[in-house]
């Protein structure tokens, strides 16, 4: 058994409206090991994404406790939340989030740029080696508009990756990708989990899902079911 890098205790999250209250999640537990692949699926609406903001440290629990690589992180102030973000996570989105007027190296070392200590030359080798590792050798200086969808998605992945973080966060990260890009993604992704990252992925593909070595079911705020593979 391996450390477990995500603990969560009875977790809820309640949403004001006006004055009508959304209880998003209604108690969640959840254990994620490192080096596991953890799969969330569910129907738009089932709490999936607010789940994984919350893991993200993006939102706080109205409730329950969160453990995040052994520390009580339910309860700090957003400048702890930011620096234990920046350094312990990685994140991945479905509408990439690239910066237009950066290029793919750019748009790699912008995590960094949040750091006091800056961007060194030996960041800049190793968010060049990630995108020589993704197969972006040759688009290294490429603006976000001269790259396609699974480029773009890949220099999205190196940014998660410069970090060196220890869990990666995944939001329907195939969502925009055609069949044969979204094939390739997932491939990276098992690759990174074979080499020992933690993943937690959302998605609504049963294909895509398969890539995970469990797939958790979540449904009104609550986890149904689970698979293993």
């Amino acid at each position: 058994m391996g450390n477990k890098i995500v603990v969560l205790e009875n977790i809820q999250k309640t949403y004001q409206i006006g004055k009508v209250f959304y209880q998003v999640l209604k108690g969640i537990d959840l254990e994620v090991e490192e080096g596991d692949f953890l799969v969330i699926m569910g129907a738009s609406g089932s709490g999936k994404t607010t789940l994984l903001n919350l893991i993200g440290l993006l939102d706080k629990p109205t409730s329950g406790k969160y453990f995040l690589d052994g520390e009580e992180v339910s309860h700090l102030d957003s400048k702890r939340l930011s620096y234990i973000r920046n350094r312990k996570i990685g994140f991945i989105f479905q509408a990439f989030h690239l910066v237009p007027w950066a290029n793919a190296l750019e748009n790699v070392l912008l995590p960094l740029l949040y750091r006091p200590e800056g961007i060194s030359k030996k960041d800049k080798e190793r968010a060049v080696a990630l995108l020589e590792r993704l197969g972006l050798a040759d688009r290294i200086y490429a603006k976000p508009t001269e790259l396609s969808g699974g480029q773009q998605q890949r220099v999205a992945i190196a940014r998660a990756l410069i970090t060196s973080p220890k869990l990666l966060l995944a939001d329907e990260p195939t969502g925009n990708l055609d069949s044969a890009s979204s094939k390739e993604v997932m491939n990276i992704f098992k690759e990174l989990n074979a080499g020992g990252l933690t993943i937690i992925m959302v998605t609504h593909d049963p294909e895509i899902a398969k890539t995970g070595k469990k797939i958790k079911f979540i449904k009104d705020g609550i986890f149904v079911d689970e698979k293993t593979f």
